[in-house]
């Protein structure tokens, strides 16, 4: 699987190359800068590409800005975004794609290696990977999907975490059939109809933190 890196400290961008190396990812470029990164995307067109989001030279959201840009020029690009902060306004259009294969987690939060690598597959495969900060941060500004329970919520940020429904049910102690049921309940009220060419699931979760 082939992955572009986007990080300005050395050492972790060091790190995170030969980390997602020793677990067979091929490493295409790692870039250091917002300026770097667009033409590196749009050149070797990886299967993932895991972008901090700020970068010189401003230090601001250069790297959500090339996502953004990027996945415009190519729709349903898969994109991890690291970061030490929650950037609310291009972060919700970034995750607010009609495209899968979006992910946002926090840096100081990621403390286990396998959860990590597994946000990354789970991304390239067109999933979302969410930090539950982001989410909170995100919800905190705005008030949406009132038309749905606590319960209904709870689920779908559980959703938007990439949990299957077992886990789900483990998570929040309820039967698979109750988590069944929920999922249901919600795709109905977001109007998602069953399709042959989207997933539902990453549909409600886009819609969830689009709102």
């Amino acid at each position: 699987m082939r992955v572009v890196i986007a990080e300005d400290h050395a050492l972790l961008r060091d790190g995170l190359t030969r980390l997602l190396q020793a677990f067979d990812f091929d490493v295409v470029v790692a870039v250091d800068n917002g300026p770097a990164l667009l033409p590196a995307l749009l050149a070797h067109k990886p299967d993932v590409a895991v972008i901090d989001v700020r970068l010189p030279p401003t230090f601001t959201d250069e790297g959500l800005q090339a996502a953004i840009a990027a996945r415009t020029r190519m729709p349903g690009l898969p994109t991890l975004m690291l970061s030490q902060h929650v950037e609310p306004l291009y972060a919700r259009e970034l995750l607010g794609s009609p495209h899968g294969g979006v992910g946002y987690l926090l840096k100081d939060r990621v403390s286990n290696i396998g959860e990590f690598i597994d946000a990354v597959e789970r991304v390239a495969g067109g999933g979302t990977a969410m930090d539950p900060e982001v989410i909170s941060q995100l919800l905190a500004r705005s008030e949406p999907l009132a038309v749905l329970t606590a319960r209904e919520r709870e689920v779908l940020g559980e959703m938007a975490e990439g949990r299957s429904n077992s886990a789900i049910a483990v998570k929040l102690g309820i039967t698979e059939k109750a988590v069944s049921k929920h999922i249901n309940n919600i795709l109905t009220k977001l109007d998602l109809p069953p399709s042959d060419d989207d997933n539902r699931r990453v549909r409600a979760v886009l819609a969830y933190l689009n709102a």
